[in-house]
């Protein structure tokens, strides 16, 4: 019978129970720290009382939504250093956030503030490793004790690879007890990285009959797939759990896979990228409170700019067009007008000078369409030059119908040219600024580069790279830099 694997932050509920408990005391001692002889008066404050409580609430949601234990038996005492930073410091900021909103902030002491991230840091850190240690060399402590004791039937070249993989998690979850080569007779009685190769092909089955094994993992290509087939068959009237690696069969570059189901069916979803339902939160609850934020920077910018746009070009403030979202989903994008009105009419005559190859994207030097722009020093150069004409994208953000970083939406002229590695870009919620944003959008004039740039970041898409983008792009924002219309 095959014993699913828990779910991560359950497997380790016992690291979030210390977590939780040692952020908690660390709490109070900083009370205890602040109180000057007056810890009476302190802990006689409610105040206090609801901001324990909290930062145990937060400190759960941000373990189980980030899934801060991934691998947390095999990580290595620097890593879990930068792993326990990274926690109490998001759980620092959204517990003092918080307070600030409520305005507890004001029955506060600043030091508890500052001494609870200190005693944390220290204590959660240390509280780790010991942890670790123990659940490590005592297995009955574990939440998940059972070994299963694994034969691997694999090829000559991607053994190699299959143990890589598994050797992080052997003696902990998967006991690897021999190694079987579909073309590798003559290597019988050899090691493969401290392996033994126990038998032949043809012998699979017997050994299989007559050994301590709890399963097979076969890790073969598919040519292969009839050899697969009777292994499995074989297995399953045997009574062995039988794991087939789908990562192996359809194993290609930008390809991630994951089960899932649709209806009644079960199903092999392949994508360039997967992301969990954690992340998505943190990424639109990113994109919620910076669109909230950005929205109130509009319309204070609005006051400024509205009344020196009218003047130079007399007509509506916002410009309104219609661009290409994620998959294919038309939206109306926003923006401060920085062109003439009839900028849009005067585009296809001004194409022969479209630095953008193919004319895929749209971008000229000293477009004469921008609003005091004969000069290079009108107004619309001005709102360009400093990104100010995006602020009312935070309006698209809080829509839902972009995030803050992501790829740039096309217009619909562009999107009807797209090829098929093309559309790859459009796999996710375009953004306000994004990995082509920041590489030099100035220096891209091959939109083949920006494609690449873009598939780049979808593959690689974390909340870390999200926030290392948002930040390099308030440190190039005041750059001399007009981007397309």
């Amino acid at each position: 019978m095959y014993r699913k694997k828990s779910s991560n932050w359950r497997l380790h509920a016992d690291f979030i129970f210390f977590d939780i408990v040692f952020m908690m005391l660390s709490y109070m001692l900083a009370i205890i720290t602040r109180s000057d002889n007056n810890l009476k008066g302190y802990m006689q404050m409610d105040i206090y009382y609801r901001g324990m409580f909290l930062l145990a609430i937060i400190c759960f949601i941000e373990l189980v939504v980030t899934n801060g234990y991934d691998n947390v038996l095999r990580r290595g005492k620097y890593v879990e250093f930068v792993s326990t930073f990274k926690h109490v410091v998001v759980v620092m900021m959204f517990f003092i956030s918080i307070m600030f909103i409520f305005k507890w902030t004001k029955s506060y002491s600043r030091t508890v503030f500052i001494l609870t991230g200190i005693y944390s840091f220290i204590s959660i850190y240390l509280v780790r490793l010991f942890w670790k240690l123990i659940v490590n060399r005592f297995k009955f402590f574990r939440i998940d004790t059972k070994t299963d004791c694994l034969i691997i039937v694999s090829e000559k070249s991607k053994i190699d690879d299959v143990l890589a993989n598994l050797i992080p998690y052997n003696k902990i979850r998967y006991d690897i007890k021999g190694i079987i080569l579909i073309d590798g007779d003559d290597m019988v009685g050899q090691q493969i990285q401290g392996f033994n190769v126990v038998c032949t092909f043809d012998e699979a089955l017997k050994y299989m009959c007559k050994s301590w094994i709890d399963g097979v993992l076969l890790a073969l290509d598919r040519k292969h797939i009839n050899e697969e087939q009777r292994i499995l068959e074989s297995g399953l009237i045997m009574g062995l759990v039988v794991h087939q690696s789908l990562g192996i069969m359809a194993d290609e570059p930008g390809k991630k896979q994951v089960i899932d189901r649709i209806g009644k069916y079960t199903v092999l979803s392949n994508a360039i990228n997967i992301s969990s339902t954690g992340q998505l939160f943190v990424k639109r609850t990113m994109d919620i409170i910076g669109g909230i934020v950005g929205t109130i920077f509009t319309g204070i910018l609005f006051l400024f700019v509205a009344p020196a746009i009218y003047i130079k070009s007399p007509g509506p403030i916002f410009f309104k067009q219609t661009r290409i979202g994620q998959n294919g989903k038309k939206f109306k994008l926003y923006k401060f007008r920085s062109m003439y009105m009839d900028a849009e009419e005067r585009k296809a005559e001004l194409m022969k000078q479209n630095k953008i190859q193919d004319g895929m994207m749209f971008k000229i030097e000293n477009d004469p369409r921008i609003i005091g722009g004969e000069n290079g020093k009108g107004i619309g150069n001005f709102i360009r030059k400093h990104s100010i004409d995006e602020f009312p994208q935070f309006i698209n953000v809080l829509k839902g119908d972009m995030s803050l970083v992501g790829t740039r939406p096309p217009t619909e002229d562009e999107w009807v040219k797209y090829d098929l590695h093309h559309r790859k870009r459009m796999a996710i919620k375009p953004g306000i600024t994004g990995m082509w944003q920041t590489s030099g959008r100035s220096d891209i004039i091959d939109f083949e580069e920006v494609v690449k740039l873009d598939a780049k970041y979808i593959t690689n898409w974390s909340i870390g790279l999200d926030i290392k983008l948002i930040l390099k792009t308030f440190f190039i924002i005041f750059k001399s830099d007009e981007g397309s219309y």
